[in-house]
């Protein structure tokens, strides 16, 4: 079922270039579980498989990413890519505390926002130890892992939103916002949340306003590994806290976060690949259809796993924590370009 949605949603995905493959994945996964189209043995496989197809796709993905292209950016066009992301994933870290939103989606939303979209979403998912942790019920006969889906999937829909409406709402802003081409793909590159979407957006520019746009984008995603690093490490103190407070001492009825997990670890690896030029380009087009490929599952993975009438009753806050966190991405990247290139 995994291998029959995925190949539907990159069928769907060439198609219609603007959509993303795993936008559609996860859509048709949320669709086939609400339906009632998923049997309990198909789901105990897709649950399992889920995890595995995430993690060898973001290792993947870093054969993405080459650290001289980024490094060719100007010395004012890195400080605002990397202040863009901090201020970004702050910023809607606060205001989702501020609107009582739960922790695990305001994360979620923060990483999607401010680094790369559904893959980010996923990776952060990976290290993310939620509140009632062990299938703990966290009320209503939720579990702690089925509200940590639903949270993926309502961020991850957020990013869809979201970016759709930068994707058409930046180029029109061009004339009023006062930049050139080459400062419009820097904008788009730091703000935009999908790599399809910012590729959307900035071809609608100029083709040099894409290339800029692009190696910003990268610039971003290089920035995926240290913070999923960073939460993992904090997330294992808070295990540990956890442990102590509930009386368990040495945390053994506790599953913990590694510090570092090793799919980081991967992914780190292969930039560096990446980045000494090792591999051919044949080899790198075909380990970037790989990387989809088991992204797309894992997206169909996490869908199926997502329950509509819980997504409902978080929709309002979800919705505000979006708005609030693309209105931060856009306004500190533009600000960036105003000050420092």
């Amino acid at each position: 079922m995994v291998a029959a949605a995925t190949a539907m949603s990159l069928r769907v995905s060439v198609a219609v270039p603007v959509v993303s493959s795993l936008i559609l994945a996860i859509v048709l996964g949320v669709v086939v579980r609400n339906v009632g189209a998923l049997p309990p043995r198909v789901a105990v496989g897709t649950r399992w498989a889920t995890k595995r197809l995430l993690r060898a796709g973001v290792v993947l993905l870093g054969l993405q990413l080459s650290v001289p292209e980024v490094l060719a950016l100007r010395p004012g066009e890195l400080v605002t890519i990397l202040v863009t992301v901090v201020v970004t994933f702050l910023g809607t870290r606060w205001v989702g505390a501020q609107i009582g939103a739960s922790r695990a989606l305001s994360l979620l939303v923060a990483t999607g926002f401010a680094i790369c979209g559904a893959s980010a979403v996923a990776a952060m998912s990976a290290v993310i130890r939620p509140d009632g942790a062990n299938g703990k019920a966290t009320g209503g006969g939720t579990t702690a892992e089925e509200t940590t889906e639903d949270d993926v999937a309502t961020a991850i829909a957020m990013v869809t939103l979201f970016g759709a409406v930068t994707l058409f709402a930046l180029p029109l802003a061009q004339g009023a916002a006062g930049l050139d081409d080459h400062q419009m793909g820097v904008w788009i590159g730091a703000s935009v949340h999908e790599v399809a979407q910012v590729v959307a957006a900035a071809s609608a520019v100029s083709t040099a306003a894409l290339t800029v746009a692009v190696v910003v984008k990268l610039g971003r995603v290089v920035l995926l590994a240290p913070l999923v690093a960073a939460v993992g490490a904090l997330e294992r103190r808070r295990a540990v806290v956890g442990d102590v407070a509930g009386g368990t001492g040495d945390g053994s009825r506790t599953s913990r976060p590694p510090v570092v997990p090793l799919f980081v670890v991967g992914f780190l690896a292969m930039v560096v690949v990446r980045s000494v030029g090792l591999l051919p380009a044949a080899v790198l087009d075909a380990a970037a259809i790989a990387t989809t490929l088991l992204l797309a599952g894992a997206m169909f993975g996490l869908g199926t796993g997502v329950h509509v009438a819980t997504l409902a009753r978080t929709g309002g806050r979800a919705l505000a924590l979006g708005a609030a966190s693309t209105t931060i991405a856009v306004t500190v990247s533009l600000a960036g370009i105003r000050l420092l290139t």
